[in-house]
């Protein structure tokens, strides 16, 4: 049996490695969600983008990775802002609000821009929201920006991702 001066040392040294360990697993927990916060939304590219008289300032999510997170756990967007999700192929898009923080309206878009539906989605739900016909773009804004500015299903947006090639 070991001396109980000899104990009380390794038990404490045990308490610490423990709690360090404790500490490690609870930030490597916390890593994903600061990562999708602060993860690729802050390099993404941007894209300047009309309605009508209206400009917007929209992040360009193209890759899977970008649009997988969109804009999650973001706590605020610029009245001006929105992000542009593009995708490969014009198929039914579905969007739903796990992790997003913010009311937003999806446009779901045609390749000349004519705005196919516009769907208010509720944060932090997984109801889907779809487009009406297949698109290849979705802009997300804040929710009422598009009521308020008087833009409606077959309202057209510019911008280079709209122009004819």
């Amino acid at each position: 049996m070991p001396s109980p001066s000899l104990a009380t040392p390794l038990s404490s040294l045990h308490r610490r490695l423990h709690l360090t360990a404790l500490l490690a697993m609870s930030l490597a927990a916390l890593a994903p969600a600061a990562q999708a916060q602060e993860g690729p939304q802050l390099n993404l590219q941007r894209v300047e983008l009309t309605a009508g008289m209206h400009r917007i300032d929209a992040q360009v999510a193209a890759a899977p990775l970008e649009r997988q997170i969109g804009l999650m756990n973001r706590p605020e967007m610029p009245q001006h802002e929105g992000m542009l999700f593009i995708f490969e192929q014009p198929s039914q898009q579905c969007f739903w609000m796990k992790n997003t923080l913010l009311p937003l309206t999806a446009a779901f878009v045609a390749d000349d821009g004519t705005i196919v539906n516009l769907e208010d989605m509720k944060p932090q739900t997984l109801d889907s929201h779809c487009s009406k016909k297949p698109v290849r773009f979705v802009l997300e804004m804040n929710q009422g920006w598009f009521a308020k500015k008087g833009i409606k299903a077959g309202s057209r947006l510019g911008g280079a991702p709209f122009a004819k090639k």
